[in-house]
């Protein structure tokens, strides 16, 4: 009798997680089973001020990101449909003032840089979004936005929308 009912056990434990289908990944992205495609579009540039390689940089970044953090495979503009695209436009870019001393002047800078995506998915439960992403960087009043610039596009300010993006589109948290 304890036999039986182990064995019967055993097959429903089986059939209970033969039925499921997660897709577990090393880097926490989830992706429909059938998504083979991604397309990530160039970026365009609508802010009224502009950084003229931003729209690149930000463009490859997020390619480089999916291609090599999933198993999709970027296809061009070119193909039909892609499984999942990504289409955006950057559409704030300024400098501000952070901080002020006691004196009205200002002690920090901030570099803003904000980009409206919208993610479309063709496969799975179809629900992408559309959304607004902002990141942000301080340096010193003191120093020239034009020398700090680069810099804070490359070390801060691009790496965390990029990753806020991926993170939206892939990790169902």
């Amino acid at each position: 009798m304890t036999t039986t009912i182990r064995t019967f056990i055993a097959l429903a434990i089986i059939a209970l997680l033969g039925g499921c289908s997660v897709h577990y990944s090393t880097t926490g992205a989830s992706i429909d089973n059938e998504a083979k495609t991604v397309n990530v579009r160039f970026i365009e540039n609508r802010a009224p001020i502009t950084n003229p390689t931003l729209s690149q940089k930000i463009t490859q970044k997020l390619r480089d990101k999916v291609t090599s953090q999933t198993r999709l495979t970027q296809v061009g503009d070119n193909e039909p449909r892609a499984d999942y695209e990504f289409r955006g436009a950057i559409t704030g870019y300024s400098f501000s003032n952070a901080a002020v001393t006691n004196v009205d002047q200002a002690a920090t800078s901030r570099l803003n840089v904000t980009i409206n995506i919208t993610f479309i998915k063709r496969v799975g439960d179809k629900k992408g979004f559309t959304q607004s992403f902002t990141r942000s960087a301080d340096f010193s009043a003191n120093q020239l936005p034009s020398v700090v610039e680069n810099n804070l596009l490359e070390s801060n300010i691009i790496p965390g929308i990029v990753d806020d993006i991926f993170n939206r589109a892939f990790a169902n948290w």
